[in-house]
């Protein structure tokens, strides 16, 4: 993983000029993007021979922590040997996520499943002897949860990659385009590959940034992908051509101006698996975070790093289950939902029910006594604490016959109704939900 700010910038300016010089059809990227602005949860999965010796993926020896030779030499102790995929796709219904991503080739150039092309692979060169990908996108199919395909278009193993950052040892393009187009018609077979064996649901591009969308040939990667599964979706890692945003680790502090976009982050410090990594985010923090993306309008893609052995930290395995849990209780409050209010008007993450005549607030940790709104000019019919039989009351403070200003309205919560993590009331409104907006006054 790896996150450019120079080129995520430039993003959404890419993916106009790349739609426009595609002419695609707005109506049609609303219609196969509709699951994915319902899902809001998925679930990221870096899992390869980086954690054999718990190292940072690939990154270990391009940072030169550590030389390429040891990196690689972990393909010897990378054995899946407890790999269950049933488990897998178990966790990752329960914890309510409505897709999966995994790592199907990461940087280092290693793939999980038994590629035709004369690369490295856990089928080839690793104890495991198997595709990885085949057993566990079955699962998720059963299961009906979207199967997503992570894969990096650099390959720092391939004999025939060009020099990278910090490498200045190899070749560059303009000294040898033959060897670049031997290298391009490789990971474009690979991806080939994936598209024909797998068709996932979802493309999780990494690395873009080396290079340009020409020399990538992003329009023809695209055109490729969308040729055999129209319905398949781009995440915005392909120089442009993309369909949606990818912000990476840090959550927006005001709400992204694109239409569609998916904030992904580790439930520790890393994304794959780290012997020494005992930085766990707790499930309230994971929980109150996934509140504010949702609230506004963005997916949560929490990343997984299991064992070399295919097992899953029993960490990771908690926050997940008790995430799962309070899915369940407030799933009407997030899934199927759209973005909520404006900030300003409600001091929290607030979601709308696809036709805004509900209107859910998420209150952090134990919250109890009086809170507010402002500024909203509907009628309230009903409050409910979701997850639980309570209805509550509210009151109507200043608002003046004569004046078009809404009064403020004051909600009481009792002790006794709180989740442990996070309370969700439901609003349900006279209509759609209607914000005053003004300066008050004699407007």
């Amino acid at each position: 993983m790896y996150f450019k700010k120079v080129i995520l910038s430039m993003m959404l300016l890419q993916l106009s000029a790349a739609n426009a010089q595609q002419k695609i059809n707005p109506d049609s990227i609303r219609s196969k993007m509709s699951w994915f602005e319902d899902a809001k949860l998925g679930i990221f999965i870096h899992w390869g021979i980086y954690a054999v010796n718990g190292v940072d993926e690939s990154w270990a020896f391009y940072n030169k922590k550590m030389p390429w030779t040891d990196y690689m030499n972990q393909l010897k102790g990378f054995t899946a040997s407890k790999f269950n995929p049933a488990s897998w796709a178990d966790l990752i219904e329960t914890s309510g996520a409505k897709y999966a991503v995994i790592t199907t080739k990461h940087h280092d150039g290693v793939a999980l499943w038994n590629t035709k092309e004369n690369h490295y692979s856990t089928a080839r060169n690793t104890p495991a002897m198997r595709d990885l990908i085949t057993p566990f996108y079955s699962e998720l199919h059963k299961r009906g949860i979207k199967a997503g395909a992570y894969f990096s278009l650099i390959d720092w193993s391939h004999p025939d990659y060009p020099g990278f950052m910090k490498d200045s040892s190899r070749y560059k393009i303009s000294n040898d385009s033959k060897r670049w187009e031997r290298f391009r018609q490789f990971y474009q077979n690979q991806l080939k590959e994936l598209s024909v064996n797998f068709n996932p649901d979802l493309y999780w591009f990494d690395g873009d940034w080396e290079h340009s969308a020409e020399e990538w040939q992003s329009h023809k990667v695209r055109k490729m992908l969308i040729d055999k599964n129209p319905n398949t979706i781009i995440n915005g890692r392909l120089m442009g051509y993309g369909d949606y945003d990818t912000p990476e680790q840090n959550v927006p502090v005001s709400r992204p101006a694109y239409n569609w976009w998916e904030l992904c982050m580790t439930i520790n410090n890393n994304w794959g698996f780290q012997h020494k990594d005992t930085n766990w985010k707790t499930p309230y923090e994971i929980i109150s975070l996934f509140a504010d993306v949702v609230s506004h309008g963005g997916n949560f893609l929490l990343d997984i790093g299991p064992r070399e052995d295919g097992t899953i930290p029993e960490e990771q395995v908690h926050v997940l289950r008790e995430l799962g849990a309070w899915n369940k209780k407030h799933a009407k409050a997030v899934f199927g939902t759209k973005a909520g209010i404006a900030q300003g008007h409600f001091y929290g993450p607030t979601t709308l029910s696809k036709d805004s005549t509900s209107l859910y607030l998420f209150l952090q940790g134990q919250t109890s006594g009086t809170i507010m709104i402002k500024g909203l000019s509907n009628a309230i019919r009903e409050i409910n604490v979701l997850g639980t039989d309570t209805k509550l009351t509210h009151k109507v403070v200043g608002k003046i016959s004569w004046s078009p200003v809404p009064g403020l309205v004051y909600i009481n919560i009792p002790k006794g109704v709180q989740n442990k993590y996070i309370t969700v009331l439901e609003l349900k409104l006279d209509k759609p939900v209607s914000l005053y907006r003004g300066k008050g006054g004699f407007e």
